[in-house]
């Protein structure tokens, strides 16, 4: 064998070889919550791609718990191997349903999030705890068809109450480009509790205005989560604010 076809030969295998090591890390699915969108994700995405990992952010709907979870399973279903599913705010509810006798999905990571019990709503659980400020900055609803209607927080309102500790100029962004949720989705029930047969990991800050802090302990406890990270000073929207923070715990429950 020639040094040319010697070098080739190294080339591929070390490609192989780096190849082989990518497909052995889990896919990373990320769902977004109640007043963001998929480019909440945008930092922490950085980090995991730049650490080898597959990442897809799910577009959630933001309609109906169940019909949300339907959409993010269809997710799951089309990704070979395991999955760490990672939700935010009411994204943590979708993906507690979502994750309900999925094969492939191996740890959840609920970031600033929901996990509902079985019979329990977000409306329920904000309101378990003192703390939140969200219902005075909730705008008009907008009526729907069929009787629904959609909740915005206030423009002016949004980066106090959802991302205090985001430049407010991105902040205000973020207020205009908000999507809603259903009324009707905030009020449904869950029917699912993957946290209860999937080992899970926490991370939320302790300037939450959105689900009082003290809630999401009393979840991540029930939960008997793996581990459990608060961050001081951190808004709702922490994964926004603190992207290496939560890329970490998310890598945390990847390599578990």
């Amino acid at each position: 064998m020639t040094k040319t076809h010697l070098a080739l030969a190294l080339a591929f295998s070390l490609t192989g070889l780096v190849a082989a090591q990518a497909q052995t890390k889990p896919t990373v699915v990320l769902v977004h919550g109640a007043f963001a969108d998929s480019s909440s994700w945008n930092g922490v995405v950085a980090d995991l791609t730049r650490d080898g990992y597959r990442v897809v952010a799910a577009a959630n709907p933001l309609r109906g718990v169940a019909s949300d979870a339907a959409a993010v399973r269809t997710v799951i279903n089309s990704i070979p191997g395991p999955v760490v599913l990672v939700g935010h705010s009411y994204g943590g509810t979708v993906i507690s349903a979502a994750a309900d006798g999925a094969s492939n999905v191996k740890s959840l990571v609920y970031v600033a999030a929901f996990a509902p019990e079985v019979g329990e709503s977000i409306f329920d659980l904000t309101g378990k705890f003192p703390g939140s400020t969200l219902p005075p900055t909730l705008d008009k609803p907008v009526d729907l068809p069929g009787g629904a209607h959609d909740l915005y927080i206030q423009q002016d309102k949004f980066p106090a109450q959802f991302a205090a500790d985001v430049p407010l100029a991105q902040a205000r962004l973020m207020a205009v480009a908000q999507r809603p949720l259903t009324d009707a989705a905030g009020a449904e029930k869950s029917v699912a509790t993957a946290w209860k047969t999937l080992p899970s990991w926490w991370v939320y800050g302790e300037a939450d205005r959105n689900i009082p802090p003290a809630a999401m302990k009393w979840m991540a406890e029930r939960a008997h989560a793996r581990q459990v990270v608060t961050i001081p000073g951190a808004s709702h929207v922490v994964m926004i604010s603190h992207p290496h923070e939560v890329a970490r715990m998310i890598e945390a429950a990847a390599a578990n």
